[in-house]
């Protein structure tokens, strides 16, 4: 059965009208939430507030480049049988014993819903996400070496997110609801913000935000900052004492602000970023 609750954000955590409604048509459609949109903008943070908000346990799947679907149903270690059987261990007698249980299996065996997060789903080989199609559809998987079937005793709500780096295979499109997580325009930025600083001085936040998205607007960035920068540098700014006067752009120009490393994250952005602020000095 779909979980009768609807998610309507917390307050922890800012979703906008539409990812409100993405993650209810997912729940209703019993189908995988797939969440893309550039780093820092709270994908996998959603999985954490949504299973918060209704009450879920949440069961995490971060993935690597080298994990393999069969991780999440379950691994046989058969090292471990070998090394015990060689010291004439009782437990070799049954093979159960060497079944490791991956986080499908745990959350198709919970005894209540849960919400289950694969993050990074682009991380993995490109064979991954249909290596998981089966199960994601079925919910259901064979254990060959107990010959057992398992089934899932509630759907879990899965969310499943993506920073693009890979193109997902059209079958698994298929069976996911998609949504993208656009990057937060300052109204809903300001609300971001107030979560995690309820006392900031809207003088401060305006000129932080001002030069914020002025550095995000700068053509050729390699990264452009995101929400969890901005949070990083406004608690600098705050720890530092830093007076909403310093981060004012003279006659309208682009000046770098202080405490920029919280920003830009890499040597050409600093770069090209100085060099910009260079030239506008020298056009005056």
């Amino acid at each position: 059965m779909p979980h009768p609750m609807k998610f309507q954000g917390s307050d922890q955590y800012v979703a906008t009208q539409d990812l409100m409604l993405a993650v209810n048509a997912a729940v209703t459609l019993q189908r995988p939430l797939l969440v893309k949109g550039e780093p820092g903008t709270g994908k996998t943070m959603l999985a954490e507030e949504v299973a918060r908000a209704l009450n879920l346990p949440l069961l995490q799947w971060h993935i690597k480049s080298t994990t393999k679907a069969q991780q999440g149903l379950y691994e046989y270690d058969a090292v471990s049988r070998l090394r015990d059987s060689q010291l004439g261990d009782e437990k070799v007698k049954s093979i159960h014993n060497y079944i490791v249980k991956g986080v499908l299996w745990q959350a198709f065996a919970a005894e209540q819903p849960t919400a289950l997060l694969i993050d990074e789903i682009d991380k993995a080989d490109i064979e991954f996400p249909n290596d998981l199609l089966r199960e994601i559809d079925r919910m259901e998987f064979y254990v060959y070496e107990t010959r057992e079937l398992v089934r899932a005793r509630h759907r879990p709500i899965v969310f499943i997110t993506s920073n693009n780096e890979k193109e997902l295979p059209d079958a698994f499109l298929r069976r996911c609801f998609f949504h993208y997580i656009k990057f937060p325009e300052a109204e809903t930025m300001r609300a971001i913000v107030d979560v995690h600083f309820p006392g900031l001085k809207q003088e401060l936040l305006a000129a932080a935000l001002k030069t914020f998205y002025e550095v995000r607007g700068l053509p050729g960035l390699k990264k452009k900052p995101s929400t969890s920068e901005l949070l990083d540098w406004l608690k600098l700014l705050v720890a530092e004492d830093i007076p909403p006067a310093a981060l004012h752009s003279k006659d309208d120009k682009v000046a770098v602000p202080p405490l920029v490393g919280a920003l830009l994250k890499n040597e050409q952005d600093v770069t090209l970023f100085e060099k910009l602020v260079f030239m506008q000095r020298n056009h005056r």
